[in-house]
């Protein structure tokens, strides 16, 4: 039986801008190279999208796959980083030229890395033109840009890069089409009494669990990054909707507003654009450590870290970057934008705020982070 046939439809929330991301697994569902045949249906969905004026930003993956099928000879090779960074090079264009091929709007390639979304600046600069290319009636086609990316600076998966985005564009709506048609209550494909789950209110740990850990050999994630994208996606105030897009009845349902798949429900209060950026956008690889007391402090919110409640650094920031800040066992508290590079705050480690100018020689302010830079981690799953 389809998933058309055995979920019910249930009313797709209203939209009038939707991120859809589109996974590896159904752009190169037999391993050998890109195939529209499920792109197909996806495309025209976008395309009656756009006729009824409405807005659509794609999220994509396959670039990776589509250069290992160019290049046969790597397929087993596994390959590390610098090998996967060529083939995604080497598959971007015909990426691009699959989706250009299903689309009459003229498709526009845009590639993020992990400093464009943590640096303020630069995400503000990535939104504007994101804007600029949906007023032009074009249709954004983004990707991480798995060539310049580092293993440890990379965004990590295209579901959350896709909750992300949705935030970036302040999407209505976030759709994920994947090879599944919903989240189940346990692995149908372990367990034979796994049920489908068509509306989550809220995403707790129970619901979670559900998810395990698959994934598929194509990409890189599986249900439990697609709830880890949705709750992002939550935080900002946008819906999820979980759908297989393997199912041409499943995608041209969508097209009147019926969904048949999962729907996620969003947060009931949008989390303010700059704390949402501060709770979620990527952090740089380094973070700063402090004591109990600023711990505490910092937990109650509404405070900024001073240098006098600094233990150390781990690790490499600039000045300007998000950081983490964690407690003396490295438990994740808050998140701000640095004052001071890695370097400063560790010269300024637990010194009183008077002391930046005699041991910097200047300052860029009393606070390492300010409090109006800086958002308590409440939720660890949620923020993922």
């Amino acid at each position: 039986m389809s998933a058309h046939a055995s979920l019910p439809a249930q009313a797709l929330p209203a939209w009038r801008r939707a991120v859809l991301k589109v996974g590896s697994n159904l752009l190169a569902a037999d391993g050998g190279g890109l195939t529209p045949r499920y792109a197909e249906a996806l495309a025209g969905f976008i395309t009656a999208s756009h006729a009824a004026g409405r807005q659509v930003v794609l999220v994509s993956s396959g670039a990776v796959a589509a250069g290992r099928a160019l290049l046969r000879q790597h397929a087993a090779d596994g390959g590390g980083l610098a090998a996967r960074q060529a083939l995604a090079a080497l598959g971007q264009a015909p990426m691009i030229a699959l989706w250009q091929s299903l689309s009459p709007r003229p498709v526009a390639q845009v590639l993020l890395t992990h400093d464009d979304l943590r640096n303020r600046r630069r995400y503000l600069n990535a939104r504007a033109t994101l804007r600029e290319l949906l007023q032009f009636g074009v249709l954004p086609v983004i990707n991480e840009n798995d060539t310049v990316s580092v293993d440890e600076l990379k965004l990590g998966d295209n579901d959350n890069l896709a909750a992300i985005v949705a935030a970036l564009v302040d999407a209505d709506l976030l759709l994920i089409a994947s090879d599944v048609d919903a989240l189940y209550s346990a692995d149908p494909r372990r367990d034979p009494a796994a049920a489908p789950i068509e509306h989550v209110a809220a995403l707790t740990p129970e619901v979670v669990a559900m998810a395990g850990d698959s994934g598929s050999a194509v990409g890189t994630g599986g249900m439990r990054t697609k709830l880890q994208a949705a709750a992002k996606a939550a935080a900002a105030g946008i819906p999820t909707a979980l759908f297989s897009g393997r199912e041409a009845a499943t995608v041209q349902a969508l097209q009147h507003g019926c969904l048949h798949g999962t729907s996620i429900a969003a947060a009931s209060t949008r989390m303010q654009a700059r704390k949402y950026w501060l709770r979620h956008a990527p952090t740089a690889p380094g973070h700063i450590r402090v004591d109990a007391g600023a711990a505490q402090a910092l937990a109650g919110g509404r405070v900024s870290l001073l240098p006098g409640g600094v233990l150390g650094v781990d690790g490499e920031f600039h000045r300007g970057d998000l950081v983490e800040i964690v407690d003396a066992v490295g438990a994740a508290i808050a998140r701000g934008l640095s004052q001071y590079g890695a370097a400063e705050v560790r010269r300024l480690a637990g010194r009183h705020s008077r002391e930046i100018d005699v041991v910097l020689g200047y300052s860029h302010g009393a606070e390492v982070v300010h409090r109006d830079d800086l958002v308590t981690v409440i939720d660890a799953e949620a923020s993922a």
